[in-house]
């Protein structure tokens, strides 16, 4: 059972992560949209994955890999590649994007200050992938409530400090229930969920649990809509996962559709 340090929450918070693809693409309309939820007064926090800088550095150093449910397996051999391209190049880079365009924003990951204490997830079958044990709400609390964005690297780090590589939707969910968040976006390269080649706009867990039965939702989407029924079932009111414009689908419990 996932368990989070308490805390009182006053401010609308949004937890916004950015897929892989979507971070070497970010234009102008994502900034402006940023820029403009912050205007209102919401306090965000983003998270990053980074999957195609990753999947350079693997092939760069002759390391083949592959998913199991959508999460990367990840052996002894590619937990430092991941790391140091994560925490030392990704991580950076957006921080630096987001300053450029005004945004006052501050690089973490899983280490800092034990930001997020994790444990293997299942080492027989996915290996050094972590799953979120705790979160340290304060930290994120102190930044947001000073007008900076923290940029969360998803890399978590065991007790005994192993580094292990979590999934960025997951790392984005968790942080999202242990601050509250009112909304958390999952920012990926397409438009939302798309069924028989038609995007949705609205839809409820009971649509989606129907969609992953049939096969219409797989691979890489099963987790993103897995962390957001997570999301709605702890409360958060609406979970959407949109393109970089940030628009796209919206995820809402069956009560609030009715």
């Amino acid at each position: 059972m996932t368990t989070f340090k308490s805390t009182h929450l006053t401010a609308r918070k949004m937890v916004i992560k950015l897929g892989g693809s979507t971070l070497e693409g970010l234009n102008e309309a994502f900034f402006r949209n940023f820029k403009a939820l912050q205007a209102q007064g919401i306090q965000l926090i983003i998270t990053h994955g980074g999957g195609p800088a990753i999947n350079r550095e693997l092939a760069a150093a002759g390391i083949t890999s592959h998913t199991v449910n959508g999460l990367r397996v990840t052996s002894e051999e590619m937990i430092g590649i991941v790391q140091s391209t994560l925490i030392g190049k990704v991580n950076p880079a957006l921080v630096h994007e987001l300053q450029a365009a005004g945004i006052a924003a501050i690089g973490l990951n899983g280490f800092d200050n034990a930001l997020l204490t994790s444990d293997y997830l299942d080492f027989s079958t996915y290996q050094y992938v972590g799953e979120v044990k705790q979160v340290n709400v304060e930290i994120l609390n102190t930044l947001t409530e000073a007008g900076v964005v923290p940029v969360i690297a998803c890399i978590g780090a065991t007790e005994d400090g192993q580094a292990l590589n979590i999934n960025g939707d997951t790392v984005a969910s968790e942080i999202a229930l242990a601050v509250g968040a009112d909304c958390l976006l999952l920012v990926t390269d397409v438009a939302g969920i798309r069924i028989n080649d038609e995007y949705q706009t609205e839809v409820t867990p009971s649509l989606i649990n129907n969609w992953i039965e049939e096969g219409h939702i797989y691979g890489g989407m099963i987790p993103k809509v897995q962390g957001a029924l997570n999301c709605l079932q702890a409360g958060i009111p609406s979970v959407q996962i949109v393109n970089e414009t940030l628009t796209g689908t919206t995820i809402k419990s069956e009560e609030l559709v009715r």
